[in-house]
């Protein structure tokens, strides 16, 4: 893809999420994005500090795994430190996912291999999304939701999303030749098996990615709570991983955008409002924003470190 063509691709994904927004705004306008704000104490910004350290660390800890798995080494310190930073990006920048994208690239430089470097943070992505996706599965078909009548639709879209996720990293992968296919079938088995499903990294794959998904889930209760909801937990879990499996999508600024239209749908569809959905959803991303600000100070600590004018 041509540097202008990934500029237009991002400018199209933040403009996306800033849609959704606008709609939002015109539907139910500022109050519920400011009302939660308002609310957000000392309390719950060292909550949200406490778990984004614990998610933080197991991110961390599941890209040393599959990276080690493809033969690149990454200390955890490290890993640690480059996925604060990556937070902290995806928190502040349109996307969402160019902390992502730096700490793969920045990696890979480190260790004179970027396609590994890619591929690692790829496939540990990857691995999150799919555990995300099961613990949905089966929370939302335990308890009431609004798409509960619709789970196996619901399921066989995951599946579908599942199988083009599969197509664009094939087509992806640095193939060349009339096998592409084959070779980059090839390729994406041989990273499956050695950096998520190996013995020595598919328990730590599976425990660092379910401590995470728990970690998410908690922080937009806390966010929920924060906000003034006071519905069931029995209710307000299937919500909430209904708005976290919009986080998925690339389309937002700084965060916002889809995890809010799904919210506000989601919430209401469940007969509470809509505008509850939107300040909880919004108080979440202001509790991930505090807690990637130790990202912050890496980008500093390196801005400090590194002399102006090297890379």
């Amino acid at each position: 893809m041509t540097a202008p063509a990934r500029r237009f691709g991002a400018w199209a994904r933040a403009l996306g999420g800033l849609a959704v927004l606008l709609v939002l705004l015109g539907w139910l306008g500022a109050g519920p994005f400011l009302d939660g704000l308002r609310l957000i104490d000392a309390p719950a910004l060292a909550a949200a500090l406490a778990i984004g350290a614990v998610t933080t660390v197991c991110c961390a800890w599941r890209w040393s795994l599959v990276a080690g798995g493809l033969g690149v080494r990454l200390p955890l310190p490290t890993a640690v430190a480059h996925c604060y930073r990556a937070v902290f990006l995806n928190a502040t920048l349109p996307g969402g996912v160019l902390g992502d994208v730096h700490r793969a690239v920045r990696h890979g430089r480190d260790v004179g291999d970027v396609g590994r470097g890619v591929r690692a943070v790829v496939w540990e992505r990857t691995a999150g999304q799919v555990v995300l996706a099961a613990v949905a599965v089966v929370v939302l078909a335990a308890f009431p939701s609004p798409v509960r009548p619709y789970l196996p639709a619901v399921s066989a879209l995951l599946l579908v999303a599942a199988g083009l996720g599969a197509v664009v990293l094939a087509r992806a992968l640095p193939t060349a030749g009339p096998s592409r296919w084959a070779r980059a079938a090839r390729a994406a088995t041989a990273d499956v098996r050695a950096g998520l499903l190996a013995r020595r990294t598919w328990l730590g794959v599976l425990v660092a990615s379910t401590v995470s998904v728990a970690g998410h889930l908690a922080t937009f209760v806390l966010a929920a709570r924060t906000a003034g909801s006071t519905a069931p937990l029995t209710l307000l879990v299937p919500l909430t991983l209904l708005a976290l499996l919009a986080m998925g999508v690339p389309a937002n600024v700084a965060g916002f955008g889809p995890r809010e239209g799904v919210a506000a749908w989601a919430f209401d569809a469940a007969g509470l409002t809509a505008a509850e959905g939107v300040a909880a959803a919004t108080v979440y991303g202001a509790l991930v924003l505090v807690a990637s600000l130790p990202g912050a100070a890496v980008l500093v600590a390196r801005r400090v470190r590194v002399p102006t004018g090297t890379v």
